[in-house]
């Protein structure tokens, strides 16, 4: 994606001391603290210090700009894939990335939570939120597709459970719950995964 809005940029001609990704992560960073509605048009020209008509110039609307942000976002977070082994290719990965994303979301002071997973919720524009909505579709599905690899029959009950566990931990993160209790509720949720592991094999047997 930024390689797309560069090319943009050096068509309309923009200022040699523009910086692209500097501008994404400075937006990135507005909207990740208050929300897609909490940062207006001036917030963002402010911050990174180019006018409005550049700006529209250069990323479209402010909602074209959210958009690469939120692939900027996504592209920089460690997927489930990362986990993986073939020694449990369901249970200890998913605990694992679920701990993981439980510190993510807890770490910083100013950008609690998932930003994609609260834009699905709290955005004004509906081709944002929608954006928003494909990402998060997107990580559910490869869940489901790694537990069906050996367990079909569980793939849409478990990846539905961390689909919801996510949003559960991205939303707590912003209510300011600590990492450790998040933390917890994550290992708890890995428990509950492998228990429906366990009885699937149960039900086979």
């Amino acid at each position: 994606m930024p390689d797309k809005e560069s090319s943009r940029l050096n068509r309309l001609g923009r200022p040699r001391s523009f910086d692209l990704d500097g501008a994404l992560e400075v937006g990135q960073r507005l909207f990740h603290e208050r929300g897609y509605d909490g940062v207006s048009l001036a917030d963002l020209t402010s911050a990174i210090g180019i006018a409005a008509p550049s700006f529209y110039a250069a990323f479209g609307s402010k909602a074209d700009f959210f958009r690469t942000v939120l692939a900027r976002y996504n592209g920089a977070t460690v997927s489930i894939d990362e986990f993986v082994t073939e020694d449990d290719p369901i249970a200890a990965p998913i605990e694992t990335f679920l701990v993981a994303r439980a510190v993510s979301y807890s770490q910083d002071a100013l950008a609690k939570g998932c930003l994609v997973l609260d834009a699905m919720r709290n955005c004004s524009d509906a081709g944002a939120a929608l954006c928003a909505a494909q990402i998060a579709e997107e990580g559910r599905r490869r869940v489901s597709e790694l537990v069906a690899i050996t367990r079909p029959d569980m793939a849409e009950p478990i990846s539905d459970l961390v689909a919801s566990v996510m949003h559960g931990l991205s939303a707590y993160a912003r209510q300011g719950w600590p990492t450790e209790r998040l933390v917890s509720v994550a290992r708890g949720a890995a428990l509950s995964v492998r228990k429906m592991v366990e009885s699937s094999d149960l039900a086979k047997s």
